[in-house]
């Protein structure tokens, strides 16, 4: 591809060489530049992709994207652009073929939510007929595959590959989650939405290397409305008026409290799920085969932007009925009629929302059986052991991902937190048989949480990752004669 071509929509500066060049590859890691390869320097808040122009040059870069002067060979032709993130994203697009023209595109951000949000819009699509591909924190859904993801919204470069994968495989819809680190960083640049939709916005993500402060963490949120064509916002959020602040697109609302375009009540039917009640503009009732309020307002979102979509609302609703999605309150019975369920919550936010969503849901208790991560904030650990003390009846203190931190250094910090909080607990460090006590100890109508690990398949110790699927750890412990 003609050097010229990827810069056709990127204000650049030439420093020194030719843009008459033909380009055999878009690259930022300098380990996979190859001759002919344009290098892209990226700022990153852990390595500065400056430093590695001497080994892309050693191995063949004919061009370099810089954001500020070099000093390389003549023979090099070096261009300047103000962000080399930003850049990088306008080039993967354009080195792609620009594939989300060829794509109806809707991108969830919010908090809480965007995983089941997503992935409901991806089963409600592909049950009507459609194909859609998805990008996420568990996966990402190419139509011809389906890829373990590393982070919830992967560097740009990766998105547009994706993207084109998806056209190529003929899909004609593309959910993306997009976290406000992703558009802090300009991940998701090159593309135009064609729905935006805000779920909600919490204390999270708050860190030296995420965002200084709330303000911060919802103004990045903010930046995907300016770059969608229609927005859907939680009317009952406060943060929405934040989220249509300055923006650029269509607004709709969504919300089951307050006065919204898509207006809805919910009834719980405890664990079987909820009832959502469409009572404008639409009369509808759909089930939704996951308890709690807040899979009311992912279902209500999902619903509004397929509705938008034209998808009938028979095919919605079929859909909405049987959703299931990996490590969201993922449900697996128990012989005696117990249940386990299965979820991500892996800090002290999203362990009390659980908790608070699913107490309504239980008759019996909630034994709840988690760890925190090493590596991670000391006082995430202390407020997780006061949470589940305070909200759960029974609390199994567990290995999680300890990394480069020895377990019962966690493991203690969590003790403390639930002693602290007048509570009791029960430590059993390897997480199978803490899944098997739980179960072991599980009444017929009693809850058993696993929090934190939720989708994922490994348990990180000494920079190994572990193989380790609760699902697997659940199915053995029962063939082994538990309850």
């Amino acid at each position: 591809m003609k050097l010229l071509t990827l810069f056709q929509n990127l204000p650049y500066t030439l420093l020194q060489g030719s843009t008459d060049l033909d380009i055999t590859d878009l690259v930022y890691d300098s380990r996979k530049v190859s001759p002919g390869s344009l290098f892209v320097c990226v700022s990153g808040t852990v390595s500065d992709g400056h430093k590695y122009i001497p080994m892309a040059l050693e191995k063949g870069a004919a061009a370099l994207v810089v954001e500020h002067p070099v000093s390389v060979p003549e023979g090099v032709t070096v261009l300047q652009v103000e962000n080399g993130r930003l850049a990088l994203a306008e080039l993967s697009a354009a080195w792609f073929g620009y594939p989300a023209r060829a794509l109806t595109t809707i991108a969830v951000t919010g908090t809480k939510g965007k995983t089941t949000t997503t992935y409901m819009i991806h089963d409600i699509l592909e049950k009507a007929g459609h194909k859609a591909g998805l990008i996420g924190t568990v996966e990402i859904i190419t139509g011809a595959e389906r890829i373990p993801a590393e982070h919830t919204t992967p560097e740009s470069y990766l998105i547009h590959q994706y993207l084109r994968q998806m056209v190529d495989s003929g899909c004609d819809y593309a959910i993306m989650e997009v976290s406000s680190q992703a558009l802090k960083l300009d991940r998701t640049e090159g593309i135009q939405f064609d729905y935006g939709i805000f779920t909600n916005l919490t204390p999270d993500h708050l860190s030296p290397l995420e965002h200084a402060s709330m303000e911060e963490y919802a103004g990045c949120k903010a930046m995907l409305f300016r770059q969608c064509r229609v927005g859907l916002f939680n009317a009952d959020s406060d943060a929405s008026a934040t989220m249509m602040d300055g923006c650029t697109c269509a607004v709709q609302t969504y919300g089951i409290h307050r006065a919204a375009n898509w207006k809805a009540s919910a009834e719980s039917l405890g664990r079987k799920g909820v009832n959502v009640t469409l009572l404008s503009p639409e009369q509808e009732t759909v089930f939704v085969d996951l308890p709690g309020e807040f899979s009311a307002y992912n279902a209500l979102a999902a619903y509004a932007v397929c509705r938008n979509l034209g998808v009938p609302a028979d095919d919605v609703k079929k859909a909405l009925s049987t959703v299931q999605v990996r490590g969201r309150m993922e449900r697996l019975p128990l012989p005696n009629g117990s249940e386990i369920m299965i979820d991500y919550a892996h800090n002290a936010v999203s362990l009390e929302s659980l908790l608070k969503a699913l107490r309504p849901c239980v008759e019996g208790r909630m034994i709840c059986v988690f760890g925190c991560g090493g590596n991670r904030a000391r006082d995430r650990r202390f407020e997780m052991g006061a949470i589940s003390a305070r909200l759960a009846d029974v609390t199994v203190v567990t290995s999680d991902n300890p990394r480069d931190e020895e377990p019962m250094d966690i493991i203690h910090d969590i003790e403390t937190g639930v002693h602290n909080a007048g509570g009791a607990c029960t430590t059993i460090p390897d997480r199978k048989e803490a899944i098997r006590w739980a179960i072991s100890h599980a009444a017929p109508e009693d809850l058993v949480i696993l929090a934190g690990k939720g989708h994922e398949l490994g348990q990180e110790i000494k920079g190994v990752i572990h193989p380790m699927d609760e699902r697997s750890l659940v199915a053995e412990v029962l063939a082994e004669g538990a309850q």
